[in-house]
């Protein structure tokens, strides 16, 4: 990605003339570490909320409906700290960041690749209506990237969401051990089990993300041009993930659940396809059993995807001014 120079004037004998900003240039290396570092600092951040929203996700798999009429936030916060202690809250952290590292860093970089891509297509490099042209780029190339990074990182996301979900019982002992455990118990496959929803999910995802951040800092920028960086990435970033959760949290419920099935070694939940486990779901736990932990992802996506954006602008202008030193 460029970063932009503050415009200035320069003086030509006696002529004042506008300097346009030059553009600096990011390299490789620079997108992978402001992205990876991006994502893992996010991650840590929030890491108590996201477990809060995984443990949610799944209660209906082993639950009676009993149970998930008595679950709240504060209730499954307290059960973890009395059951497992403070530091609970971060269990399955450390593959969270051997995950995020490489996701984020696969995810900013083929984005801002499929947006150079998305840009030499004739159709939409002659399109009249620049607005939505952007808009069709910044949307495509976010899918795209999501994609692409779900598909090169998925076993350590699998592994992350098992870990996630132990409570007392400890079944995987690390990121090793679940590793070889999933291969042992459920084949090489195994690794890649929920892969198709999560790409359905992840898909869409980062593209709502993307198009809703590039288009909110872009009209942001029109008209308030000196605005700190980071405030307006800290803002776009924010409800560009309040956004994309809204949208895509059903099928983010599933593709969690999906994850989860043959864990432990218990017996599979879900024996049908995709659209047999929405209706299953709907059946057993009602319509709202499709948002069941949106309010701690709520909690979590505000300061998580605005905190992500946010490092990945700032380092990316701090590596672009080392580079051009």
């Amino acid at each position: 990605m460029q970063t932009e120079a503050r415009v200035g004037v320069a003086v030509d004998g006696g002529v004042r003339k506008l300097v346009q900003p030059q553009k600096k240039q990011v390299g490789t290396v620079s997108q992978l570490l402001a992205g990876g570092v991006a994502g893992a600092l996010s991650k840590t951040c929030t890491a108590p909320l996201a477990r809060l929203t995984i443990l949610f996700q799944i209660q209906g798999m082993h639950s009676n409906v009993a149970t998930l009429r008595k679950a709240s936030m504060w209730n499954e916060a307290s059960r973890i700290i009395h059951e497992e202690g403070f530091r609970a809250f971060w269990k399955g952290n450390l593959v969270t960041i051997a995950h995020r590292l490489p996701y984020s860093s696969v995810n900013f970089y083929s984005y801002e690749h499929y947006k150079k891509l998305l840009k030499m297509v004739p159709g939409l490099k002659s399109h009249r209506d620049k607005a939505s042209s952007d808009l069709c780029v910044h949307f495509v190339g976010g899918g795209l990237a999501g994609i692409t990074a779900s598909t090169s990182t998925y076993p350590l996301d699998l592994v992350r969401t098992r870990l996630a979900a132990q409570g007392n019982v400890i079944y995987y002992r690390g990121i090793w051990h679940a590793l070889q455990t999933i291969v042992r118990e459920e084949g090489v496959l195994g690794l890649y089990k929920g892969l198709g929803t999560t790409l359905l999910t992840v898909g869409p995802s980062i593209a709502i993300s993307f198009s809703v951040y590039e288009t909110l800092r872009s009209f942001w920028q029109s008209h308030r041009s000196d605005d700190s960086t980071v405030v307006v990435s800290l803002a776009c970033g924010s409800l560009s993930g309040i956004a994309s959760s809204t949208t895509t949290f059903p099928l983010d419920l599933v593709r969690r659940r999906k994850q989860l099935e043959g864990a432990c070694g218990r017996a599979r939940v879900y024996n049908m396809g995709l659209f047999g486990v929405f209706r299953q779901i709907i059946r057993t736990e009602g319509a709202r059993g499709l948002y069941r932990g949106i309010l701690p992802e709520y909690y979590k996506v505000v300061p998580g995807v605005g905190i992500c954006f946010m490092t990945y602008e700032t380092l990316k202008m701090l590596l672009a001014d080392i580079g051009s030193a």
